[in-house]
């Protein structure tokens, strides 16, 4: 297995997230893609290598130009506001609602900054669109990897991906690097490609993403939306729409879920992937399922996710994983490194 490690993440280190009224310290933090990759070289998994030069061309095939060209100026914005603001992360503050127009490119740099986002959790910082880039090039070098014939990758990187839309950000995500590479699969000639989310939460932004599609098949195992985040997307009576109707599989679970019910769940999305007929398979790889993640509610324990990479080398699909959640940070790197070394003893 390949690894792609993303060794700009650090310059994304947020200071702050609102959470209930209350400016928090973030969860989502640099050491955790740190502690994932100390765990890769000491069980040597195979070749860690660091992003491609890759331009904006693989970004923009899944997000809006407008939106890269906010993302790309965002930091300078926020510091010509008040030089002060260099000592702060950039947080939103208003979002266009229901009658609010969102067609309209708004010069003030809060509005527009709204207009790009869906929460106030997900911080703005100096480093973010360089570590976001770059996390997308890993995603592209990995897919890439698939293309040219090699079996299973993995994108070692941060911030997140999933939560990110065509046109917004949220959930501590920026760029969706799973459906960069699940574009890359499908432009480089894979005809059908599945993107399977194990992460706690569901990924919306790219069920978004693809929802009218045909070729690419999305199917989340997640937190009950009616009570976890991100609360207004992932239920399972979203089965997509016009081309893409049947191609969307939402598998929400109840809160306090266990290891037996959850994999009986990912062998459903296993056997829809298989109906569909994927060529290649991206997997949204969050593991916030762990029992001892702050922000979660499943109880999987650390041998448990030997188990699930079993259960997806059994596919014999090329295979690329994305790092996703996990917030445990003393176990996620045991925890992502358990389903990636079982994955490769199954697969071969």
């Amino acid at each position: 297995m390949k690894t792609f490690f993303n060794d700009q993440h650090p310059l994304h280190h947020g200071r702050h997230e609102m959470f209930r009224g209350k400016l928090v310290p973030c969860v989502e933090v640099p050491s955790r893609a740190d502690f994932v990759l100390q765990e890769l070289r000491a069980r040597g998994l195979g070749e860690v290598a660091s992003a491609p030069e890759v331009d904006l061309a693989p970004i923009e095939r899944v997000h809006a130009r407008r939106y890269i060209d906010f993302l790309s100026t965002a930091w300078n914005e926020w510091v010509a506001l008040d030089p002060a603001n260099a000592e702060l992360d950039a947080l939103p503050s208003y979002w266009p609602i229901r009658t609010f127009r969102s067609d309209v490119l708004p010069a003030s740099f809060p509005a527009r900054m709204g207009l790009f986002s869906y929460d106030a959790g997900s911080p703005i910082t100096s480093g973010t669109w360089p570590a976001a880039r770059q996390g997308a090039a890993c995603a592209v070098g990995a897919a890439d990897h698939l293309l040219q014939g090699g079996r299973s990758a993995f994108v070692l990187t941060r911030p997140p991906g999933h939560h990110a839309g065509h046109d917004f950000f949220g959930g501590y995500c920026f760029v969706n690097n799973a459906a960069v590479a699940a574009q890359r699969l499908r432009d480089g000639g894979v005809a059908r490609v599945a993107v399977l989310d194990i992460d706690y939460h569901h990924g919306n932004g790219t069920q978004a993403i693809f929802y009218e599609r045909g070729d690419v098949f999305f199917a989340s195992v997640h937190g009950d939306p009616h009570t976890e985040y991100p609360y207004y997307l992932g239920y399972a009576d979203e089965r997509g729409a016009g081309a893409g109707e049947g191609c969307n599989l939402n598998l929400p679970l109840p809160r306090g879920t266990g290891v037996a019910r959850w994999r009986e769940a990912m062998a459903i999305a296993l056997q829809a992937i298989a109906r569909f007929g994927a060529d290649a398979l991206v997997v949204s790889l969050g593991v916030d399922t762990f029992a001892g993640d702050p922000i979660a509610g499943f109880t999987l324990q650390s041998s448990d996710y030997l188990q699930v990479g079993d259960d997806l080398g059994a596919t014999r699909l090329p295979t690329m994983f994305v790092f996703e959640g996990g917030y445990a940070v003393a176990e996620v790197g045991v925890n992502t490194v358990n389903v990636l070394e079982a994955f490769k003893q199954r697969a071969g």
